[in-house]
C-alpha cells in the first residue's frame, strides 16, 4: 500500500474521481452563483418545508438545514420514503423534490403525492422523469448539470437549497460564509491532496489507519451530516464498511458499549471523533469525554478539527476531507471509486 504512488491512483481511478473531489470548492461556489439566477416563485403564506429526497440529494438538504438550524423561521423536514406526510397538504407546505438523477423511484413517487394533495412544488434536478414530471404539470424545475457520479455532485443541491432560502428570505444572506467556506477549503486541500506525500498528508493517514478496520464516526449535532457522509462515502468510495453516531444521543446509548469491550473486535475498529467551533460547549465536553471513555477502554480513536469560523465552513471543510481520506482508502484497497456495481445490480433486481 502506497498512497503516494500517483501513477496507481491512475489506473485504480480509470473514472478519474479524484478530478469530481478537487473540484468540489469550485462546484460549490457554481451551485451558490446558479441559485441566485434561477427564476424564483411566489410562495405565499407558507408554513412549512418537506424536501422528499434519497441519498446525497437529501444529504445535502440536511447540510442546508445544518447550516442555518439556527435562523430559518420554518420548520423543514426531510422525508427519504415513498409518499409524504400526513400534514404535508395544501399551499401552505413547499414540498422540495431533489433528485440528481431525476430518476429516484421514491422521489418520483412523493412527487405525484404532492401534486395530489396540492402542495406548493419544486424540483431539483439534472433532468430525467421529475424533470419530464415537473414540466407536463407547469411546476417550476431549478435543473444543474452535472455529469458525474452523484455522490461526487453533493454541492450543487446544497447551494440551490441555500440560495432558495436565502432568496424567499427564509434565512439571512449567507453569501459571506458560502465566499469564506471555499477559501477555506482549497486552504485546507494545500495539505491534503494527492501530492503531498502520506508523512504529511493528514487524510492519507487517516485513510492508513482505517485499512482492515470497521470506523465508526461521531459528530455533534450540527455536524451529524457530515458523520453521514463520511460513512457513505467509505461505503460507496471504498466499498468498506463504516458507520455513524451522533452527540448527544450517542453518550446516553452508544458510549456504554465499552463496558464489554471485546479486545479480539476491538482491534479492527477505528472511531473518530469529528469537532467544530460551533458546537455546543456542553455537546463539545460529551464527544471529549465519550473518547476519553473509548481510550481507556482500549479503543481505537482519533479527532479530526472542522476549520473556518461560520457552520458553512466548519461543514465543507469537513466534507472535503472525508471525501479524500475515503478516495485514499478505496486506493489502499485497490477499488476503482466510482463503481456502481453492487448498487446497480440491486436496482436490477427490484420488481
Amino acid at each position: 500500500m502506497n498512497l503516494d504512488d500517483l501513477d496507481l491512483f491512475k489506473k485504480i481511478d480509470a473514472q478519474n474521481m479524484l478530478a469530481q473531489i478537487d473540484g468540489l470548492p469550485d462546484q460549490l461556489g457554481q451551485a451558490w452563483e446558479l441559485g441566485q439566477t434561477q427564476p424564483l416563485p411566489d410562495y405565499k403564506d407558507i408554513q412549512n418545508i418537506v424536501i422528499s429526497a434519497m441519498g446525497d440529494s437529501a444529504l445535502s438538504a440536511e447540510l442546508v438545514t445544518a447550516s442555518v438550524s439556527s435562523s430559518i423561521r420554518l420548520p423543514v423536514i426531510f422525508h427519504r420514503n415513498y409518499g409524504l406526510p400526513a400534514f404535508a397538504r395544501g399551499k401552505q407546505t413547499l414540498v422540495i423534490c431533489v433528485s440528481h438523477s431525476g430518476d429516484t423511484e421514491e422521489t418520483l413517487d412523493a412527487f405525484e403525492t404532492a401534486l395530489k394533495n396540492d402542495c406548493s412544488m419544486l424540483a431539483i434536478s439534472t433532468g430525467g422523469e421529475l424533470t419530464r414530471r415537473a414540466s407536463q404539470k407547469n411546476i417550476l424545475v431549478w435543473k444543474f448539470d452535472h455529469k458525474g457520479k452523484a455522490n461526487a455532485g453533493i454541492a450543487f443541491p446544497f447551494g440551490l437549497l441555500l440560495a432558495l432560502f436565502a432568496r424567499q428570505g427564509f434565512i439571512p444572506d449567507p453569501a459571506k460564509d458560502v465566499a469564506e467556506a471555499i477559501a477555506m477549503m482549497k486552504r485546507s486541500q494545500q495539505h491534503i491532496v494527492p501530492g503531498v506525500i502520506a508523512a504529511k498528508n493528514p487524510a492519507k493517514r487517516y485513510a492508513g489507519q482505517l485499512v482492515g478496520r470497521w470506523v465508526t464516526f461521531v459528530g455533534t449535532e450540527n455536524l451529524a451530516p457530515v458523520a453521514r457522509r463520511w460513512k457513505t462515502q467509505i461505503n460507496q468510495l471504498a466499498k468498506a464498511g463504516a458507520n455513524f453516531e451522533v452527540i448527544p444521543e450517542a453518550s446516553h446509548n452508544t458510549l456504554t458499549a465499552t463496558l464489554n469491550p471485546s479486545p479480539t473486535l476491538n482491534a479492527h475498529t477505528m472511531t473518530l471523533f469529528m469537532r467544530a467551533p460551533s458546537d455546543h460547549p456542553r455537546n463539545r465536553l460529551r464527544s471529549d469525554l465519550m473518547r476519553q471513555a473509548f481510550m481507556l477502554e482500549g479503543l481505537n480513536t482519533d479527532v479530526i478539527d472542522a476549520r473556518g469560523e461560520s457552520i458553512i465552513a466548519h461543514l465543507w471543510t469537513l466534507i472535503l476531507f472525508g471525501d479524500y481520506m475515503a478516495y485514499y482508502l478505496a486506493m489502499a484497497y485497490g477499488v476503482d471509486p466510482s463503481d456502481e456495481e453492487a448498487a446497480l445490480n440491486f436496482k436490477r433486481s427490484l420488481p
